[in-house]
């Protein structure tokens, strides 16, 4: 193993047999590595004091910051691009509250057995008498070559004892592209109720991942069929199922979505963009309604759905920040483009979805060339050819009207001062009157021609302007 000559190795080696201590590389580096993936953090286990042997071996690389948690008995050094973390053996034991396990040292073995899968239950001795010797008690590396996730202990313990496990199991799958095997899966929806014990903030980390991943409409299905997801984002899970009244069906939304994210997923990896996919259609269900005579229709679930996503977001310890107002704002117009090709497209649509996108308009469009799902490949075309028609008038008409990031050039402010005003409900709607010619086309986008519209909209709605202003 070539990769395990390099620096940090051969000091880790000296090291650990310097201290006289059996010294192994575990966990996600060995599996990442068996993959041919790069991995730039390195567990390290010993058999005894693991800080201790991290300040020697930063002492010898020349990395004088040595991270110390003796809480956990860990210690990480930061090296080039690397993140290295050293622990000591230990073997644990869980109450049935907690994920919070018992410790106490134990063997290199005994912390094998502890891990997650077989796949991160792999080690590879460092010590000079048996370097590079690999240690697979549970048949990790056989589960790597089949793409398989397992656990190394019964997995009804393993997903009992820390059930964040669940999370991680489906992770992998979707990261890696690794079958969960069937007495694992069976065991995650036996268990699926402990994820209860753990906070939402790790949840979410794992859940991020997962829509991070390369289809993570993929990983989010197995959520589904495990009954995890239900503990996650019951809204989603809502959107499942179709209704049949008067020959006339839905289409079910839950797995649409899924197709919506995988479909976005090739395009873009912004987590906050994948989120605006997961949300795009969550309040379907409670706008669902069945029209005599036309069928199924979802009025208005694109607005609800954009006021719901602050709540979402609070509960999934999800950033209340501008990340949040972005996945609001898609939500909300998700519909806007695609209306714009049903109809002729006029220079005003074009101009108020600039204003309403902005610096989102990319994103917005990706999200909904997204959401063409037909499984009939003419209707997928023509959809696709309309929103190139969509796009070429949306750059048209912003060389034209540079209105993409516009702010109105009558302020409430402006309004005030020349009618004598203080703030009050008349100044908001002339200001939104001025603003609506514009966008409108009545007017020209300048500042000489705002403010005359202004004024004379002013004086038919009674104002007055201030003696000597000009």
């Amino acid at each position: 193993m070539e990769i395990l000559r390099s620096e940090i190795f051969k000091i880790i080696t000296e090291c650990g047999d310097a201290l006289g201590i059996r010294t192994y590389v575990v966990g996600g580096w060995v599996r990442d590595h068996l993959l041919g993936r790069d991995c730039k953090d390195i567990d390290i286990v010993c058999e005894g004091d693991g800080i201790a042997l991290a300040k020697l071996v930063a002492d010898k690389l020349g990395a004088p910051d040595v991270g110390i948690f003796k809480t956990f008995g860990t210690a990480q050094i930061k090296k080039d691009e690397h993140h290295i973390e050293f622990v000591g053996a230990r073997k644990e034991s869980y109450r049935s509250d907690s994920r919070n396990p018992n410790v106490t040292p134990g063997s290199i073995e005994d912390d094998l057995a502890r891990r997650d899968f077989t796949m991160n239950a792999i080690a590879i001795c460092l010590n000079k008498v048996k370097f590079g010797e690999m240690l697979d008690l549970f048949g990790g590396k056989t589960d790597i070559d089949a793409k398989r996730i397992r656990t190394p202990l019964q997995p009804g313990q393993t997903y009992s004892d820390d059930p964040l496990r669940m999370l991680r199991a489906v992770r992998f799958s979707s990261q890696l592209k690794f079958n969960i095997e069937p007495s694992s899966l069976h065991s995650i929806k036996e268990n699926n109720q402990r994820l209860k014990i753990i906070s939402m903030e790790r949840v979410t980390e794992e859940l991020n991942k997962i829509i991070l991943s390369e289809k993570p409409g993929d990983g989010i299905r197995i959520l589904f069929e495990t009954g995890l997801l239900h503990h996650i984002l019951p809204e989603l899970v809502l959107l499942q199922g179709v209704e049949t009244v008067e020959d006339k069906s839905h289409k079910d939304n839950f797995y649409h979505t899924l197709q919506v994210l995988n479909n976005l997923s090739e395009r873009s990896d912004d987590l906050w963009l994948r989120w605006a996919a997961i949300l795009h259609d969550i309040s379907k269900p409670e706008t669902k309604r069945f029209e005599q005579g036309h069928g199924w229709t979802f009025h208005g679930h694109e607005d609800k759905g954009s006021r719901r996503v602050p709540k979402i977001f609070a509960r999934l310890k999800l950033p209340l920040n501008e990340h949040m107002r972005f996945v609001q704002k898609l939500v909300l117009l998700h519909l806007r483009p695609i209306a714009l090709t049903k109809t002729e497209v006029t220079d005003s649509a074009i101009r108020r979805l600039l204003f309403e996108a902005g610096n989102d308009i990319e994103a917005l469009m990706m999200l909904c060339e997204a959401d063409i799902t037909s499984k009939n490949p003419g209707k997928v075309r023509r959809y696709l050819q309309n929103f190139e028609n969509v796009r070429s008038k949306l750059k048209e008409v912003e060389e034209k009207d540079k209105i993409r990031n516009w702010q109105p050039p009558v302020t409430g402010e402006m309004i005030m001062e020349t009618f004598g005003l203080k703030p009050c409900r008349q100044v908001g709607v002339l200001k939104t009157i001025v603003r609506e010619a514009i966008l409108d086309g009545l007017i020209p986008n300048n500042p000489e021609k705002a403010k005359e519209y202004m004024m004379e909209k002013g004086k038919e709605m009674g104002l007055v302007p201030v003696k000597n202003h000009p």
